[in-house]
């Protein structure tokens, strides 16, 4: 954790609730949609996180909605911490790819194995890239120039990926 006390996932709540008020579960479309592209966070992450934001004093709770959901608000002191996060070094990333994990072991596997491999995971990067370009272009005709360049980040991933695994070894 930083030393604002505040975790990425935490931080990333904290900043999707500056567009208002929202529930875990609005929290999670939220997040699919403004940071899925680059971004993955699990329900289980979030309905972890925002209990500990509320002890924190960083989020409150709203007057619980229609099935008992209840929407949660950020306070200045969670602002004061979003804010800090920010102003902390981004750190360095982690790369987890289970696909280049499977490579690895290619040795290990049949030719038809490792194809399929490369097959799914070419499927996946060509309709990602597909998303993410879209999403870029919508981004940049509304305005938003920081959520477009966050998105052309995404584009570039998935086109990397797909060059990689036109190279890749047992194809």
């Amino acid at each position: 954790m930083a030393d604002s006390g505040v975790n990425a996932t935490a931080a990333a709540l904290l900043g999707l609730l500056h567009e208002g008020p929202m529930t875990g579960g609005q929290l999670m479309a939220a997040a699919q949609r403004r940071l899925g592209p680059y971004w993955s966070m699990t329900r289980s992450q979030v309905y972890r996180e925002l209990p500990a934001l509320a002890d924190t004093g960083y989020v409150k709770l709203g007057k619980p909605g229609a099935r008992s959901s209840q929407p949660y608000a950020i306070t200045p002191a969670g602002k004061r911490a979003f804010a800090r996060w920010l102003a902390e070094p981004a750190g360095r990333e982690s790369l987890r790819n289970p696909v280049a994990l499977r490579v690895a072991f290619g040795a290990q596997q049949s030719a038809a194995q490792l194809q399929e491999v490369y097959a799914q995971a070419a499927e996946y990067h060509s309709a990602a890239l597909t998303e993410a370009r879209e999403m870029a272009k919508e981004a940049k005709k509304s305005g938003d120039d920081f959520f477009s360049a966050s998105l052309e980040f995404a584009v570039g991933y998935h086109k990397a990926a797909l060059t990689w695994l036109k190279s890749a070894p047992g194809k």
